[in-house]
């Protein structure tokens, strides 16, 4: 990759479901960070996307469907259904974010008329997919959204990662994008986690495993797209 700048921003799952005060797997202060999020929303951004879980009712990683299982302290293995030699264990949560239901819906306070594009995700029942690039599994992947390739179609160099929750479907975004060759940051005021108390080891594996990068909204690398044009 040069040294030419085309960022772009993915705002993660800023749904009512993930959001206080009614959300059904509400993060703690998940609400709090659209203020920011809208700033970074006015600035000069070659593409700027948000991600939605968009999940069918018989969802894998709804502990309701796994009779005796509970939310957040049970989990289940997930086996590749093209590949039964291919599995990883997932945590089960509550219902959420289920298709056409106001819980999935993007939170109103965010300024959703300045985003180019609405990509959903975890719309198959059979695998959990944190990432919205795609799911974990890779002999064969199951589901794949597309983003990667939108990313290319647009040149774009850098990647900006915000919204919720910040130590699954955001870190996943950041690991993905970093992996698919994109130098990706993800900015710290503009999350927030479930668990929040784990919050620092998950910023240190993100950045000791995949390159991504942890900063703030004050840094260089988030200045920089005031000065730029694009």
């Amino acid at each position: 990759m040069n040294d030419e700048f085309r960022p772009a921003l993915i705002v993660v799952d800023l749904q009512e479901d993930f959001c206080p005060p009614n959300g059904s797997l509400a993060v703690q202060e998940g609400r709090d960070i659209v203020g920011p999020i809208n700033k970074l929303l006015d600035l000069p951004f070659v593409l700027k996307v948000a991600t939605k879980d968009w999940h069918p009712p018989n969802h894998i990683s709804f502990a309701a469907n796994h009779p005796g299982k509970q939310p957040f302290v049970d989990s289940v293995t997930i086996v590749n259904p093209d590949n039964a030699a291919e599995s990883y264990v997932s945590r089960l949560w509550p219902v959420h974010c289920v298709q056409g239901t106001a819980g999935a819906e993007l939170i109103p306070e965010l300024a959703a008329a300045k985003l180019d594009r609405v990509l959903e995700k975890g719309t198959d029942a059979r695998v959990e997919m944190y990432s919205p690039f795609y799911d974990p599994f890779a002999s064969p992947r199951v589901s794949d959204s597309g983003l990667a390739g939108l990313l290319r179609d647009h040149a774009v160099t850098d990647v900006y990662v915000v919204g919720l929750a910040g130590d699954y479907c955001v870190k996943s975004c950041a690991e993905d994008a970093a992996r698919e060759g994109f130098r990706t940051y993800l900015i710290e005021e503009c999350t927030r986690a479930v668990d929040a108390g784990s919050w620092p080891a998950c910023k240190r594996a993100l950045e000791e495993g995949s390159g991504a990068r942890v900063v703030s909204i004050t840094s260089p690398e988030v200045l920089r797209l005031t000065a730029t044009p694009v």
